[in-house]
């Protein structure tokens, strides 16, 4: 048995491993944030293991999309949940039971490679801290998030809008920035200002930063044959935020508290609509106008 804190974004949890691979074998992206002393308790407690998963669901109720792989949602008797979690070949990885509250969750491996247990288990944390840390003004959001004079600025839009290749237009052209997550940064509000850390889920590109910065803005991305930008009004700014974050519809109680806290977050930083071609003129025009606001 082997079990090591982490903390992200602020929020510690636990995870205890009854498996035959070392920790850095299944979470190599968490090793970043691993925290060795803490005063408080942790938010969340996870077991991953390979004993098999004997509870029968009480009932299917829906699919939830996770890095471009659909894994099916179970709800139990007790109103926690069972996810099973395959990967993009349909191979299934691993079976997750957790309480209502998301502060007790079991990984029950399925697979046998190496690589398809760590999908499972990492898939199965990214779950289990996006839910836990509802209720906490805290958001697990689709985006890439480029740093620059000490504000994180955050760039949203369906996979393929080209959210990477406009922050690596930032690196080239714009001075002084610098990369903090690539696919799943995570956005809290915190004494009354809105904050973007770096996770342990950072897509295809390795950028596993235990870092931090206040939000600068939000950024729509479209693709389009000419460069231009414009200040987004409260309703589409709720949508594009609400449309890139990780959210059960038919769990109340998240969803409420997810909808809260994007209101919070609307009150204090503002959302642009960028449409744009993959040029230096596009890096050079959302810079000057989000970092102007």
């Amino acid at each position: 048995m082997k079990t090591n804190l982490y903390k992200v974004a602020g929020h510690l949890f636990r995870i205890t491993f009854h498996t035959a691979e070392e920790i850095e074998d299944l979470l190599p992206s968490c090793t970043p944030f691993v925290c060795t002393e803490a005063k408080d308790s942790p938010l969340f407690e996870m077991t991953v293991t390979e004993s098999a998963c004997t509870e029968a669901p009480h009932e299917e109720i829906g699919q939830f999309d996770c890095g471009g792989c659909n894994h099916g949602v179970y709800l139990m008797n007790d109103g926690g949940y069972q996810f099973v979690i395959s990967n993009v070949n349909n191979v299934p990885c691993c079976r997750v039971r957790v309480n209502a509250d998301f502060s007790l969750a079991t990984v029950h491996l399925l697979a046998e490679k190496r690589e398809e247990r760590a999908f499972g288990t990492n898939n199965a944390l990214m779950i289990v801290y996006a839910f836990a840390t509802s209720p906490h003004n805290t958001l697990l959001i689709h985006s890439s998030v480029i740093r620059n004079n000490d504000k994180g600025y955050l760039f949203l839009g369906k996979s393929g809008t080209g959210k990477s290749t406009h922050t690596r237009l930032w690196l080239k052209h714009i001075p002084g920035s610098d990369l903090m997550n690539d696919d799943n940064p995570v956005v809290r509000v915190v004494g009354g200002k809105t904050f973007v850390y770096g996770s342990p889920w950072s897509g295809k590109t390795p950028c596993y930063r235990n870092i931090e910065a206040e939000a600068g803005a939000f950024v729509q991305l479209e693709q389009k044959k000419q460069n231009e930008i414009r200040r987004e009004d409260i309703l589409h700014s709720f949508a594009h935020i609400l449309s890139s974050v990780s959210v059960m519809k038919w769990d109340k109680r998240v969803y409420n508290d997810i909808c809260n806290t994007i209101s919070e977050i609307l009150s204090r930083t503002p959302v642009y609509h960028l449409g744009c071609l993959p040029d230096e003129e596009a890096a050079r025009l959302s810079h000057q106008t989000v970092t102007s606001a």
